[in-house]
């Protein structure tokens, strides 16, 4: 497959609502952490890990709170001062996914959560297999609504009318000069309505919008979901986790 690097405004888009992507974004399940570590083939305790495009630090709170030696590298510098506000005990630094700014053969683990399809692929494998130690392993993680839940196919069939298709779906290109494992993991969050319409206004195509094109998009999904559920609802996710070893 092609690699196409996405436009650099809207892959940094995300600094103009690091509070917000902090407060709303979902988590990892405690399963996805536990299958880098089945994959990779050692426990994340003690293990050397960059976690790239780090953003709010989300990913990096998990794997320091499992023990590992975590440094975050992050683009752009309003989510990086999200994460040093957040996480003062993590080091930081800025870089990009596409160049680590890392010693050669320095780390156990590379993961990309939520942010390998912000990559070139042909530029980011090599960047992350040469701060690899040989063994060590590569992992991407995301999450993406569940489709095969109803209310989200059909939220899916409208989000695509306003953005265009796969607007809000991480695509995720598994390069494959490499040997990959992949799980998918299914679970849900129970969040007010308001708080999934929050959710939905920390991803790009929504921040790239104008403030009355935004308002008009988050208004009308408001009057679709208070038609079916009354304050409350499951928001359901599937966490895809797919890890290689470097040779």
């Amino acid at each position: 497959m092609a690699s196409e690097t996405p436009p650099p405004t809207r892959a940094l888009a995300f600094g103009r609502a690091a509070r917000a992507y902090d407060a709303y974004r979902p988590r990892y399940p405690g399963a996805a952490f536990k299958t880098v570590e089945e994959f990779s083939g050692r426990p994340l305790a003690g293990a050397r890990v960059a976690d790239v495009g780090t953003g709010t630090g989300i990913a990096a709170r998990a794997l320091h709170e499992r023990g590992a030696r975590v440094v975050g590298v992050e683009p752009g510098a309003a989510m990086a001062a999200q994460f040093r506000g957040e996480l003062p005990g993590i080091p930081l630094v800025r870089g990009d996914g596409n160049r680590l700014p890392l010693a050669d053969g320095s780390l156990d683990l590379v993961t990309y959560a939520q942010s390998w399809h912000w990559t070139d692929p042909a530029r980011a494998v090599p960047s992350a297999l040469r701060a690899l130690r040989p063994g060590g392993a590569l992992a991407l993680m995301w999450n993406d609504p569940d489709p095969s839940v109803p209310w989200v196919a059909d939220q899916r069939a409208r989000i695509e009318k306003w953005f265009g298709p796969g607007c809000f779906i991480s695509d995720v290109r598994t390069p494959a000069e490499l040997s990959w494992r992949k799980r998918t993991l299914r679970w849900s969050r129970r969040v007010t309505v308001d708080f999934h319409l929050a959710k939905l206004a920390t991803h790009s195509a929504v921040i790239m919008l104008d403030a009355s094109e935004a308002a008009a998009f988050l208004a009308a999904e408001r009057a679709q979901l208070t038609r079916h559920f009354p304050g409350l609802l499951d928001e359901p996710y599937a966490t895809t986790v797919v890890v290689a070893l470097r040779p």
